[in-house]
């Protein structure tokens, strides 16, 4: 569950080209990178929750999602190789198409940014009732305490090494293999009855239902949040412009791939319908492995899924408000507020603050019946599938209308991505399409009066091509 990187943005970050920054990362390297951020157990907290909204095909709804991620990883690849200083939707679509619809970009991806440390909030308590630790303990008490260690340790700058990272994403690597393990042990003690047992993960005739798979598939779009981060190391890799698209669909494809073993293997063990599994939906994968392996390898998962989600939580919360920082800077919203940078900490001290108050308001709120990962989760993807459309629209106009080489591999890919983000975007739940569909006006009628109705330009940092094609605004 990671954020989208944000364009650097002084005085927060220096430009690479003023740095210097030494090309000494490979193809290999650049692929580790993508797939640590994302977290070899990315599949593992919504697999209850897709389970029950998709009937039981998560594996096809990680498939369908890796589908469209791929499309959209060649757009964010090229769009990177045009704009190497950027590294957002927000920023592509403003310097690419025109700055009002990157405005309306960036405003859209505030669900993503802002929903990302409350469905961490709302997971991470959840796992701590799951795990009857200070049973005493209500669960609102956790997403308070959550929520003010995500904006205590932000508003102290204190973020995680490369190095941590990467031992983060080894555990995680152990866990997996020691629940495949177990699902192995557990599956030839206790096979399945019939062969056919073996497809249903992918399609069971008895439950199969296209508009819940496609609503399913919208929510697993969440397994693939982080990929584009590849896009920001685009000055420090060998051959940027063939190494950065190659690891952006690497790390799309070996992250699909790793995910569809995982809640395979989870659904052979758990044949029952999604109604069974044990509460809560957000920590069933634990549970699922408690079957093969017993309660310590419950207690194994849950703990390690609980730890990489306080650090995905700490991340997406400085990236919201780093968001807000980017836009802020821009003048798109109020910039003295929103760019104010905490002179010692050198963090958007404002934006952490207010991020913090609004991930713990959207807990509270949101988990009002117990599912509130799920609608969080949906409003994500409503942002970052509006996001990720914004992106491939980008890439086509860049590339095929504007650019030099007109060929077809610059037309099909973008247009592709653009129409299944579309299709999965209105595939959202109802109560999520009007809600967001409410924010983006809400982001509209703003826009109009930073702009006295739109008589005046919203203002925005140059950032240039670097391939002879001239954006737009």
């Amino acid at each position: 569950m990671q954020t989208e990187p944000i364009a650097p943005t002084k005085p927060l970050q220096r430009s690479a080209s003023v740095a210097g920054l030494k090309r000494a990362l490979g193809l290999p390297a650049l692929v580790l990178y993508g797939i640590i951020l994302i977290q070899p157990t990315a599949p593992m907290p919504l697999f209850g929750v897709a389970a029950d909204k998709a009937h039981g095909h998560v594996v096809t709804l990680i498939l369908i999602g890796m589908v469209a991620m791929l499309f959209t990883a060649l757009s964010y690849g090229r769009m990177a190789n045009a704009y190497p200083s950027a590294g957002s939707a927000y920023a592509y679509v403003s310097r690419e198409i025109h700055p009002a619809p990157g405005y309306l970009t960036g405003w859209s991806m505030m669900f993503d940014y802002v929903m990302n440390p409350v469905i961490c909030i709302i997971w991470c308590g959840k796992a701590c009732v799951d795990l009857h630790f200070l049973p005493f303990v209500p669960l609102w008490i956790w997403f308070i305490l959550f929520a003010l260690l995500f904006t205590g340790l932000n508003l102290r700058g204190i973020e995680s090494s490369s190095r941590t990272n990467a031992v983060l994403a080894a555990a995680l690597g152990v866990v997996i293999i020691l629940f495949f393990a177990a699902a192995i042990r557990y599956l030839f003690q206790n096979p399945p009855a019939n062969a056919a047992a073996f497809g249903r993960p992918f399609y069971d005739p008895a439950t199969f239902s296209w508009k819940a798979l496609s609503s399913g598939a919208a929510l697993a779009v969440l397994t693939y949040i982080g990929f584009d981060a590849v896009s920001t190391l685009s000055e420090e890799v060998h051959n940027p412009r063939r190494n950065v698209l190659l690891a952006t669909v690497l790390v799309c494809l070996i992250t699909g791939l790793l995910a569809s073993l995982e809640v395979y293997a989870a659904q052979l063990l758990w044949p029952k319908p999604a109604s069974s599994l044990p509460p809560p939906l957000e920590n069933a994968f634990a549970h699922v492995a408690g079957l093969a392996g017993g309660h310590s390898l419950f207690l194994i998962v849950t703990v390690s899924l609980l730890i990489a989600t306080i650090g995905s939580g700490m991340g997406a919360h400085l990236g919201a408000a780093r968001l807000l920082y980017g836009m802020g800077s821009d003048n798109a919203i109020p910039r003295k507020f929103f760019a104010f940078v905490n002179p010692r900490s050198r963090v958007p001290s404002n934006n952490v603050i207010l991020v913090g108050a609004l991930a713990l308001i959207g807990a509270l709120a949101l988990d009002y019946d117990g599912k509130g990962y799920d609608r969080g989760a949906e409003l994500l993807n409503f942002g970052a599938l509006f996001g990720f459309m914004g992106v491939n629209f980008s890439s086509l106009l860049h590339y095929y209308f504007r650019g030099r080489d007109r060929r077809i591999r610059h037309l099909v890919p973008p247009i592709l991505g653009f129409l299944i983000c579309l299709y999965l975007w209105v595939s959202l739940a109802g109560t999520t399409l009007i809600i967001g569909t409410c924010w983006l006006t809400a982001g509209v009628l703003y826009g109009a009066w930073r702009t006295s109705f739109f008589t005046k330009p919203l203002q925005f940092a140059p950032i240039e091509s670097d391939d002879g094609a001239q954006p737009k605004g």
